[in-house]
């Protein structure tokens, strides 16, 4: 950067006050005489590297109004030595009038930099409440969003609650229809049960007057007996090797009676079944008496129930006296269990 040539040298005179007016408030008497003041390469040190411009900090109001103001001064300034180095006259320099920089709103502690009643250390409190309102607009921000927050959650809750409710609610609902159907299935087959109970004992009661009847139309075979082998017992004595008939052991000489009416059909002997009597039902069913010591009655002869037709005896095949009873009905040549079908007629042997 090159320095600055001396400037050339004035015929003193002494300062005069102008006879215009300049700045805020005309001449003042406490200012000059002025003396010429003209910077040199020796009074003035040379910048290095490149220029750089100062970063603006906090308080860049402040600042600029300070620049500002040093900005004027050093303008009029520079007009008086000016005036002075060309040895002219000095020219008028009219300046329009300001506003109160103080009274601005926007510019928020300029007004005390330039005021001369307030000092510029109190610009600061009006960015201090700036930053506070801030700082409460932001903590009332917070406190909105947690609110909200806490307002959606507790919305969530009380809808989840809401949903247990409901299907807690329909759960009860379905367990207690469930156990209303339940009751109902049980009532009815209950009701089922006692119906089928009631048709049974009267079915038993019908049945039972029936075979009370039978019981005066039929009788046991003989008496004071005692049953010594029942129908299809297995065993070496029976030449079929099971037993095919029902024994009532009894001394011999007992007396033997028709079960019911019918007509004699066989009377004699008959080899292992010694001396037989086969007495023939109405509806075809015969009954053998077998083992007889006697026969009372002869073929063709009809007989009534409870009429005698033999005695008990030991003939054919036996160990001891008794009556062999054989039931063939409906002409069953094997025979069936004499014991069921007396009970069938009401009989109990």
């Amino acid at each position: 950067m090159a320095s600055n040539p001396p400037a050339p040298e004035a015929p003193y005179a002494p300062a005069q006050p102008p006879t215009e007016t300049f700045g805020y408030g005309g001449h003042r008497t406490d200012e000059g005489p002025w003396e010429e003041w003209n910077p040199t390469a020796e009074s003035i040190r040379p910048a290095r590297g490149k220029h750089r411009v100062a970063k603006q900090r906090g308080g860049g109001f402040a600042r600029s109004s300070t620049v500002l103001g040093v900005g004027v001064i050093a303008a009029v300034s520079a007009g008086g030595m000016a005036s002075a180095n060309t040895g002219k006259a000095p020219v008028s320099i009219s300046v329009p009038d300001l506003p109160n920089l103080a009274d601005l709103p926007d510019l928020p502690g300029v007004g005390s930099l330039i005021s001369d009643d307030k000092p510029a250390q109190e610009a600061a409190p009006a960015l201090s409440s700036f930053g506070s309102e801030a700082a409460v607009d932001t903590k009332e921000s917070v406190a909105d969003a947690g609110e909200a927050l806490r307002s959606r959650i507790m919305a969530q809750a009380e809808s989840q609650q809401t949903q247990v409710e409901v299907k807690a609610a329909a759960a009860a609902a379905k367990a207690k229809a469930d156990a209303v159907v339940k009751a109902e299935k049980e009532a009815e087959a209950k009701a089922a049960a006692a119906k089928k109970k009631a048709a049974e004992e009267a079915a038993a009661k019908v049945e039972a007057a029936r075979l009370a009847e039978l019981a005066k139309q039929y009788t046991l075979p003989t008496s004071s007996y005692t049953i010594t082998s029942t129908f299809g017992q297995a065993g070496s004595l029976w030449s079929s090797g099971y037993h095919t008939g029902l024994d009532f052991a009894a001394p011999t000489g007992t007396l033997i009676k028709a079960v019911h009416t019918g007509a004699i059909t066989e009377a004699g002997w008959a080899g292992a079944y010694g001396y037989r009597t086969i007495l023939t039902l109405d509806d075809g069913t015969e009954i053998w008496f077998c083992h007889q010591s006697s026969i009372s009655v002869s073929v063709g002869q009809k007989v009534a129930t409870g009429d005698v037709i033999g005695r008990v005896g030991a003939t054919g095949n036996v160990t001891g006296a008794h009556l062999h009873l054989e039931v063939h009905a409906n002409g069953n040549a094997e025979g069936i269990d004499p014991a069921a079908w007396l009970r069938s007629k009401g009989l109990n042997p």
